[in-house]
């Protein structure tokens, strides 16, 4: 698989997953080594709103980085987006990283159990660290679910 990829994004579909598009070809976009909070859940509407933001200060395009693909036929990723020259909080050689970001921001949690394979887990890991000491987003909330147990209980 190549190293990185340049695709413009089509849609967000929530908090971890978004479909892309180039060349007349679309994929759906699993973001590494992170579950977001799902669309009922509290914050779930913010999630996808704030992942939409992190994608507007580029130029709809993103950089994903090809993992694998998971049994749902997605393409798991490490997705980045250059932000725009002169974009407040951010130098224009700086890269967002979205998988990141969004677990920082605390609308996703860390999923150790599909992060083995993402070259920055450790970036996130650090993210959920400055997440929960900051108690930003579901770390202000100690009855928060994590999605994958929410997702357990819908079944």
């Amino acid at each position: 698989m190549p190293l990185s990829e340049d695709w413009t994004v089509a849609s967000v579909a929530d908090g971890d997953t978004i479909t892309v598009k180039r060349d007349g070809e679309t994929k759906k976009i699993r973001f590494c080594g992170i579950d977001a909070v799902e669309k009922q859940q509290k914050l779930g509407p913010q999630a996808k709103t704030y992942l939409q933001s992190l994608i507007d200060k580029g130029d709809g395009t993103v950089m994903v980085i090809p993992i694998e693909q998971d049994k749902y036929g997605r393409t798991v990723a490490e997705v980045f987006v250059k932000p725009r020259p002169g974009t407040p909080g951010y130098r224009s050689e700086e890269e967002i990283f979205l998988n990141g970001d969004m677990v920082r921001a605390g609308f996703a949690r860390h999923y150790t159990r599909y992060s083995n394979n993402c070259p920055n887990k450790v970036v996130i890991e650090q993210s959920e660290q400055m997440a929960i000491a900051s108690k930003a987003g579901v770390w202000n909330d100690p009855n928060a679910v994590p999605p994958w147990e929410f997702r357990k209980q819908k079944r």
